[in-house]
């Protein structure tokens, strides 16, 4: 895909299909062609008067001969999602035209001062909406290869830069979505964990790792008894991006340290609880969070916000073996606490807590972690919201709020300590199952076992959009790479969502 912003006359404007976004609030463009402007007002007027939305107009110039085509994109009153959403999927949808239609110069009118403020985003959802993985296909049809996008806009430079940031989240989210395709052969502890590394040299990021003797070593034994069973030994690993590494003198003012905290388990077969044959196959997915730190560790590298980040990588694979761990055993952690494995298919919150006590050692003030972790928050919140919870509501309010500047919907659920006792067993401190009810608050009580006693803590579980089983707005059908934007908008602008 070769993507452009240009500032030129309506005149001196070429492609295979002009685009037009159409809204009753809002003008995305100024175009001089007055008997265009006059069939898109027309158009405009009759949506308007049958309170339709969403439809495409499509309709053939009459003056340029430099314009193939015109399609026109009515939003009416898209209720539920914001303009910058809207937009989005007016040009996701677009380019999916263009691309059946064969018409591969795409021209996007953003002239206006207000269409401008949309460039990012609407270059966000080309690059998403382009994404494909077929690197294993014979025959590869990529049509972001032959795609070129344009947009047409007021003021070049601050175009230019819009569109460099809203790249950079694309790509970083199709990294992600790429890690979850990749086969369980493919991407294991030991290929993540190189991944992380060369990502590390690549941005001059600090770089420790725990493979399966300093695992021991050091008592991380979640890791050690999920991994048991696999031929993939466990590994944990932490990148730390410090904006005052190099400097000759340090800030006198301390500044936060963000930590996410990622489940890497590369392939969860549910170990010796064995899961049914039914998708299982998605299960290569189950390290959809340690994808998306990866990944927000990767844009960060661009952006460079003023904020120490430490990624935690928690991987292992979690297969039935001889030397895999059963139902019934008992797991004691660093921090003293000891864990009765009731199930193994509960299997993250294991891992996830070597790495909430690991963050914990590296000095982190603010952790998140982030991971697919239960079928219940699926079951509550479907497939378009992310169950969120955690012990600090600034934290809880700011990962919302900049979930929702990127388009990413986040749901509060409590942490009741009634319910607590659902975790209780006379063989450890703790359970690692509750009981047939509130699955996915039961795991959010038991990570915060395992969190910081001084950190602000926010779990993230994205067991539902993580993977959408059909096209959906700019995401085509399967990993979504849910939790990049997010977690890079909260890093990129912290100072704004914790004013001082």
């Amino acid at each position: 895909m070769f993507i452009k912003p240009i500032a030129t006359p309506f005149n001196e404007w070429k492609a295979d299909l002009l685009v037009l976004i159409l809204d009753k609030n809002e003008k995305f463009f100024d175009i001089e062609d007055e008997k265009i402007k006059a069939k898109a007002e027309a158009l405009q007027a009759e949506y308007d008067s049958n309170n339709r939305s969403g439809s495409y107009l499509f309709f053939e110039p009459s003056q340029s001969e430099n314009i193939g085509a015109i399609l026109a994109y009515y939003t009416g009153d898209y209720k539920g999602f914001s303009t910058a959403e809207v937009v989005k999927i007016c040009v996701a949808d677009a380019i999916k035209y263009a691309s059946k239609t064969k018409r591969y110069n795409v021209l996007f009118a953003l002239n206006s001062p207000m269409g401008l403020q949309y460039v990012g985003k609407a270059t966000e959802a080309a690059g998403m909406a382009l994404w494909s993985f077929d690197r294993y296909k014979k025959d590869k049809q990529d049509v972001s290869e032959k795609m070129t996008i344009s947009f047409a806009v007021s003021e070049y430079q601050p175009a230019e830069r819009a569109l460099a940031e809203g790249l950079v989240l694309a790509n970083c989210v199709n990294m992600a979505r790429n890690l979850c395709c990749e086969p369980g052969d493919v991407i294991n502890p030991q290929t993540l964990c190189a991944m992380g590394k060369e990502l590390a040299e690549e941005f001059d990021y600090d770089f420790i790792e725990y493979d399966e003797p300093r695992l021991k070593e050091e008592g991380f034994n979640g890791h050690l008894k999920v991994g048991s069973g696999s031929q993939y030994p466990p590994c944990m690993f932490a990148i730390t991006y410090d904006p005052q590494k190099g400097k000759k003198e340090e800030s006198d003012e301390p500044i936060p340290h963000f930590a996410m905290v990622g489940k890497g388990l590369t392939f969860d077969s549910g170990g010796i609880s064995i899961k049914p044959a039914s998708r299982m196959h998605e299960m290569k997915g189950d390290m959809a969070g340690a994808a998306a730190v990866l990944a927000t560790m990767r844009a960060l590298g661009t952006l460079r916000p003023n904020i120490k980040v430490t990624a935690i990588i928690c991987s292992a694979e979690n297969m039935p073996d001889a030397k895999a761990q059963r139902p019934g055993d008992i797991v004691v952690y660093k921090n003293g606490k000891s864990v009765h494995v009731e199930n193994t298919d509960a299997e993250g919150r294991l891992v996830l807590a070597d790495g909430l006590i690991l963050a914990g050692e590296l000095g982190a003030t603010h952790v998140i972690d982030i991971c697919t972790l239960t079928g219940a928050c699926v079951r509550a919140l479907g497939e378009s919201f992310t169950g969120i919870m955690g012990n600090n509501r600034s934290l809880v309010n700011a990962i919302t709020f900049a979930g929702g500047v990127q388009g990413e919907s986040y749901w509060k659920l409590p942490l009741p300590l009634e319910y607590k006792e659902m975790l209780d067993t006379p063989f450890a401190d703790l359970n690692n199952v509750g009981g047939p009810t509130a699955g996915a608050i039961t795991a959010g009580l038991f990570l915060k076992e395992f969190v910081p006693e001084t950190a602000s803590w926010a779990h993230l579980d994205i067991a539902g959009p993580a993977w959408r089983s059909k096209a959906w707005k700019y995401y085509p059908a399967g990993p979504t790479g849910v939790g990049v934007r997010t977690l890079t908008e909260l890093a990129w602008h912290w100072d704004e969502y914790f004013k001082k």
